[in-house]
Parts: structure tokens; C-alpha cells; sequence
């Protein structure tokens, strides 16, 4: 059974998520003070954190960035900063996704699902698998057939495939793919991913493995079924 740890100083909100997330058959751990956090995962063992960004004691992104300096558990930031520079923020400190107070809980326990879903190993005929990149060539194989990129789409795709689930803002990818710090558009990085997509769809047309992820940015998705719009 998947364990919980809930950072959360409202304690009617924190029984709430608690409550909900026993009944998806999860088990929890409560925690109220910022300062609390960091002794107790390495102390502790969880399968993801709940993490509120305005806990008292320490700021949640502070912990964030420290819970990323040892531990890759995935990170779900819970937060009432709707500014989108916040959201942003909190994923590039390596949160894997966030959700907007007020929330319906039911949404909270499916995030929970789909955060932890992305880990889970492959099915044998994943397209995680069987999707194979070439560094060397820029080609990319899958089930017999192969497509070539040019070098900025293998770029986005390779920074992507290497860490499956986790968001990607536009402007961590402009600073990933651009390292000569040109100046760029978001908009000229959501055209090489639609001519990405539009490439891999040769290949693997039932699934649309680069996922856009609204407000926030890309990420890559080897269990996603249907091509999102």
C-alpha cells in the first residue's frame, strides 16, 4: 500500500485529503510545520509528498529544492499563488506536478493516480520500451520503423524521454536546447515540438507521448493513450 505524506497546515484541509486518499486505498502522514519536513523523510519512506507551498516554519519551495538534493520522490505542489510564475517555479525546484487551491478532492486523488502511474515500469509493449534514440544519427526507432529529427527535435525529444512524467516549463527547455543563449520565442519551442509530435505520430499513432501540460509546459508520457489537442 502507497504511502502519502501530506504537508498541510490547515488541519480541516489536511484530515480532508487525508480522508480522501484512505478511501483510494492509500496510507498518510500528516505534517504541519516546514521544519518538520526534511527530518522526517530521512527517517521515513513515502511514494509521494503533498507538499502546501505556505506551511509555517519554511517556504515550499525551499523544501522542494531539498527534498531534490537527496530523494527523487515525486512532489505534488499544493498551492493557493495562482500567478503562473509560481507554478512554474515550483517545477523547475523539481516538483512533478501542482494543483490550485480551492480543489476538488476527487481531482487531488487522481493526480495522486496519474503522478505515481507514470513511475510504474512499463507494460512490455510500452512505447517507453520500444522507443529507441540514436544520439549519433538523430533517428528514433520504434517496432521495426524509424523516423530521422533534425537537431533541435531529437534535442527536445531526448530531454524529455530522459525523465518520463516530469514537466518541462518552455523556458527551461529554451535554456536546455539553446545553450549559445540566443533569444527565442515560447512560441518558436511550441513549433518544434508540433513538428516533433507530427514526426512520432508516424510511429506511433495511437499514442501522443508528448503531453502539454496547460499553464506549465511539456512532458513526455509513454502510458498516454489518446492524442491529447
Amino acid at each position: 500500500m502507497s504511502r502519502i505524506l501530506i504537508v498541510e497546515d490547515e488541519p480541516r484541509l489536511a484530515r480532508l485529503e487525508a480522508d480522501y486518499l484512505q478511501h483510494a486505498g492509500f496510507q498518510t502522514h500528516c505534517l504541519s510545520q516546514g521544519l518538520e519536513v526534511i527530518p522526517w523523510l530521512k527517517e521515513n519512506t513515502v511514494e509521494l509528498i503533498l507538499l502546501d507551498l505556505m506551511v509555517p516554519g519554511r517556504d515550499g519551495l525551499d523544501i522542494c529544492r531539498d527534498i531534490r538534493s537527496f530523494s527523487q520522490v515525486p512532489v505534488i505542489i499544493v498551492t493557493a499563488r495562482i500567478e503562473e510564475i509560481d507554478r512554474l517555479l515550483g517545477l523547475e525546484m523539481g516538483a512533478d506536478d501542482y494543483i490550485c487551491k480551492p480543489f476538488s478532492p476527487r481531482e487531488m486523488v487522481a493526480r495522486v493516480k496519474a503522478v505515481l502511474r507514470r513511475l510504474q515500469p512499463p507494460a512490455p509493449n510500452s512505447a517507453q520500451q520500444a522507443l529507441t534514440l540514436s544520439p549519433q544519427s538523430f533517428k528514433v526507432q520504434y517496432d521495426g520503423r524509424e523516423i530521422e529529427l533534425t537537431a533541435v527535435e531529437f534535442q527536445l525529444l531526448y530531454t524529455l524521454y530522459q525523465q518520463p512524467g516530469r514537466i518541462f516549463s518552455r523556458a527551461r527547455l529554451m535554456d536546455l536546447i539553446y545553450q549559445d543563449q540566443r533569444i527565442v520565442s515560447d512560441r518558436t519551442i511550441d513549433s518544434h515540438i508540433k513538428k516533433l509530435r507530427k514526426k512520432i505520430a508516424e510511429l506511433i499513432p495511437e499514442k501522443e507521448v508528448i503531453c502539454s501540460v496547460y499553464g506549465a509546459g511539456y512532458r513526455y508520457d509513454p502510458q498516454s493513450v489518446e492524442p491529447e489537442e
